[in-house]
């Protein structure tokens, strides 16, 4: 099969929930971010509902939407813009032709009818269906169509165009007005139906339309190219086999390839183009023009019609969407039976990968303790897995049947609770309580610490819902850069807290709403609330907000530190062929994952540089408590073969051991195979003893102060001597190094909560490195010495902390 050849795995999606809308023809459908939002289209009827499909969590939902509600319509122009969507024309019930144009703010759900300014040199656009309508920057481009020559819509005169407009947009919502511009070349020939796409190579030259097929009379193979900046038309030359004549179909730009799949094409490939019935037929044919060369490159051929369900059946109509690298097909008929007297339209959802995954972020420390880890890292669109390895800073110990000898070597202790950064002696600094660095963590998707909670008063607001293991919500990306600890604190005895990675509290947007999706995506389904944890948010309008986390453990290296390492480490370090992901590990469970990801052969590593398996795991976060180990003969061989998959389990596992460094790389896993790994991330178990780290954090606001509470550590390891709470200041050490925080202690106690003045927030370090937040942090200290600190960033919707 060339679909085989070419390294293509289509998947359907068998599992979904909520209202799935019926299947149809001539809708039209836009992403964003991880949402589908589809309008429009026909099937016994012209359908008026606005359905949402999120790729994340497999549901279909009706949002409740409100304004200028536009009427159904088929075959009409849509397309996205940020967070609006604008829709115009095609034809609505009874046949009439729309010319109207409507604007949806997809972020309240609010429909707007919109009247643009006619042209100055010309009038506006009549009304049409089956024209192309393509954004690019603040414009968008409407060309051709099928217009109705008689007044009687029941009368239907057809009247092919290729009328070109553009449409200038404001910035955010509303539009400015029509205009017809001047154009250099031949116009293409009228046509509906059609495709058209913008491209702008990176490296050299202008954005360029392509316009491809479409129906007029007959069906057409040509390919039209407009440069957008000289505004001139042009037949350029392609390479490859072109694609069969066709209408109907759909076309979608991802890196460099516009896909072209389906649409009505002539019954033999030879065969002359005619209108009779009978002579024509839907297609699952498949292909892609390389837009840097203008090669056409087939992948599924109109003559394979796939009997296995491993592809998409023939149709045309459909919507295709690209989100990310991966391309969305939905719906579309798949014939006309004349017995019945009405189209039949497929009801399938099908997914293509077509290009390896991004590498991940860098692997994130949610908590450590004496032999786990709680893992996190940034999530990877359209995956369907992770892959996450380990290497030890110690020699793994000899195992019956692995190679290896030693045992952990002896850590290095601090007054942190063994949780530090793993050095050496000398470079331990002279202070009893040294400098910390954490790497920069960015988001957790579906684990959060410690059960952290926010009590504010009515005037103000939490930004979060917790969320314990729904993948459903995905997070506001907060980026912490650096955070280090305090060696600037005044008090000879202050203890310094270990480094905390931040990671930032859930949000989900309210049920129905897209809540600003320029920053954060959304779950919009009622039906998910009941996966978030007990512990909910108030929302109210004032702008004051917080994110807590914590750590029960170790350091990573600052990014310097990192890169240097990785320059010197990952150029020895290449991963082996990973185990199926059929393999039951408890950690995966992949519906979509039908073949085994391989990676490339690699060459054996040196034996103190060699990486393990951890698992595989659905999901952007781990709890590591063991690793796999290889079998000798693995090890010992030079190349691994693409057939030899290992099998999890038949592997023997590693637990981790206590005071011991382990270096964390992921990578991310789609249809095509094993992306690339990240940047490597390094944490060292805790030694036992020590105390975990606060919970439950609570700010609650009043006049001219805060009061700051929380819960003692779930794991004291003893009698909790004291707790202390700092807040992270302004400093001149701060204006030298930006990335490194300065702390105040600000109680110290036995207590669990303290009050903050107003005179010491005046002195409070406002955080920009993501939005505006004021920075606690809180630990514990027992007989061995201070734990882990819990962080809480007290965001500012607009920053009222006044400076002295």
């Amino acid at each position: 099969m060339a679909a085989a050849a070419a390294g293509l795995s289509w998947r359907r999606v068998s599992s979904f929930t909520g209202p799935v809308p019926r299947s149809r023809h001539g809708h039209r459908a836009v992403a964003i971010r991880e949402l589908l939002i589809i309008f429009g289209g026909g099937n016994e009827g012209i359908a008026d509902e606005l359905h949402v499909y999120n790729t994340v969590t497999n549901q279909w939902f009706l949002p409740a939407v409100r304004g200028d509600i536009p009427p159904g319509c088929a075959a009409h122009g849509f397309v996205c813009d940020g967070t609006r969507i604008l829709v115009f024309g095609g034809m609505v019930e009874y046949g009439r032709y729309s010319n109207d144009l409507y604007e949806l703010q997809a972020s309240r759900w609010l429909w707007k009818k919109v009247k643009p300014q006619a042209p100055s040199n010309g009038s506006p656009p009549c009304p049409r269906l089956g024209h192309s309508f393509s954004l690019y920057g603040n414009k968008c481009y409407l060309f051709g169509g099928l217009a109705n020559e008689s007044e009687d819509s029941n009368n239907n005169v057809p009247r092919y165009l290729n009328d070109f407009y553009e449409l200038e947009l404001q910035h955010g919502s509303g539009v400015v007005g029509w205009s017809i511009p001047v154009t250099k070349g031949i116009l293409p020939s009228p046509r509906e139906s059609h495709t058209a796409i913008v491209y702008c190579r990176k490296d050299v030259g202008s954005p360029k339309m392509y316009i491809f097929g479409g129906m007029c009379g007959c069906r057409l193979n040509d390919l039209w190219e407009l440069d957008i900046e000289t505004m001139t038309w042009s037949r350029p030359e392609t390479k490859g086999t072109v694609p069969l004549p066709r209408s109907l179909h759909t076309a979608n730009v991802i890196g460099n390839k516009m896909y072209v799949f389906g649409g009505w094409v002539p019954q033999s490939a030879g065969g002359e183009i005619s209108a009779p019935d009978g002579e024509w037929k839907c297609t699952g044919s498949f292909s892609y023009l390389n837009l840097d060369t203008t090669e056409w490159i087939g992948l599924i051929s109109d003559c394979q019609e796939d009997k296995s369900n491993l592809l998409p059946g023939p149709r045309a109509g459909h919507c295709a969407v690209a989100v990310g690298t991966r391309l969305y097909i939905w719906s579309g008929r798949d014939g006309y039976r004349k017995a019945w007297n009405n189209q039949v339209c497929c009801k399938d959802l099908w997914y293509l990968d077509t290009e390896r995954p991004l590498a991940p972020s860098q692997v994130q420390l949610i908590r450590a303790t004496t032999n786990s880890f709680q893992l996190k890292w940034d999530e990877v669109p359209t995956v369907e897995g992770y892959l996450l390895q380990l290497h030890a800073d110690s020699p793994v110990p000899p195992v019956a049947g692995i190679p290896g000898t030693g045992v952990p070597e002896t850590p290095v202790l601090s007054s942190q609770g063994g949780c530090s950064l793993h050095q050496s002696p000398q470079s331990l600094p002279s202070v009893p309580y040294p400098e910390m660095k954490v790497d920069h963590p960015s988001q957790t998707n579906n684990l959060i610490p410690n059960n952290v909670q926010v009590a504010l008063s009515s005037s103000s607001k939490v930004e979060g819902k917790e969320k314990v293991a729904a993948p459903e919500n995905k997070v506001t990306q907060e980026t912490m850069k650096n955070h280090a600890d305090a060696t600037g604190l005044k008090e000879s005895n202050a203890p310094s807290l270990l480094p905390v990675c931040t990671s930032s509290a859930q949000t989900s947007a309210n049920v129905g709403e897209l809540h600003d999706l320029d920053k954060q995506s959304v779950n919009p389904d009622a039906s998910v609330s009941s996966t978030v944890s007990s512990t909910q948010t108030m929302v109210t309008q004032q702008a004051v907000k917080t994110e807590s986390s914590s750590t029960n453990g170790a350091v990573v290296k600052d990014e310097t530190s990192l890169t240097t390492f990785n320059s010197k480490s990952e150029a020895a370090e290449t991963a082996y062929v990973m185990p199926s992901t059929r393999a039951s590990t408890g950690q995966t469970n992949d519906s979509h994952c039908s073949r085994a990801p391989q990676r490339p052969p690699a060459p054996v590593k040196t034996r103190d540089r060699r990486w393990y398996d951890v698992g595989i795991f659905k999901n952007n976060s781990a709890v590591v408590s063991q690793f796999y180990l290889l079998p000798e003969e693995t090890l010992n061989n030079s190349k691994m073969e693409g057939a030899d998959v290992l099998d999890y389990r038949l592997l023997k596992k590693q637990d981790l051991f206590p005071g011991t460094v382990y270096r964390f790389r992921v990578a991310a896993i789609n249809g095509c195979g094993v992306g690339p790994f990240s940047k490597i991330s390094e944490f060292k178990t805790c030694i036992p003893g020590f105390p975990g780290a606060p919970s439950t954090v609570k700010i609650t606001k009043s006049v001219d102060c805060i009061h700051l509470s929380w819960e003692p550590p779930s794991s004291p390891s003893g009698n909790i001597l004291e707790y202390s709470a700092y807040l992270a200041i302004r400093s001149t050490q701060l204006q030298e190094n930006p990335s490194q925080l300065v702390f105040m202690r600000i109680y110290c106690g036995l207590k669990t909560s303290c009050i903050v003045t107003a005179a010491q927030l005046s002195n409070a370090h406002v955080d920009y490195t993501s939005r505006p937040a004021i920075v606690f942090r809180i630990s514990a200290k027992n007989e061995r010495g201070y734990g882990p600190a819990t962080q809480v960033r007290w965001l500012q919707g607009k920053v009222t902390v006044t400076h002295s």
